[in-house]
């Protein structure tokens, strides 16, 4: 048994096939961004057009976050709450508080 497979030690989330291909591409056209943006490094672009593909880079993680949250938030969140399991509210406000710094 993997440590990832153990209950006791890891969540996990089953994701519908729609869902997974949608962050998988999203993740996919990130890391195409940041091997491009090492690339710009590596031929020594000029600083402000490195710097506004990282922009865009930051922009499209924070757009995976979003999703990411949004659907976590309609099926992990709503499904432990109506378990009864407080301390799914408590770990999703230590979340967003790391996404807010």
């Amino acid at each position: 048994m993997k440590e990832q497979d153990c209950a006791c030690c890891h969540k996990t989330k089953e994701r519908s096939e729609r869902e997974y291909k949608d962050l998988i591409h999203r993740l996919n056209r990130i890391e195409g961004q940041i091997r491009g943006i090492r690339g710009m490094v590596e031929r020594d672009a000029y600083c402000t057009e490195i710097l506004t593909q990282v922009a865009a880079a930051n922009a499209a993680l924070n757009s995976f976050n979003k999703v990411l949250l949004g659907n976590h938030i309609k099926t992990c969140v709503t499904e432990d709450i109506r378990q009864g399991k407080e301390e799914t509210v408590e770990e999703l406000v230590e979340i967003l508080q790391k996404l807010m710094k």
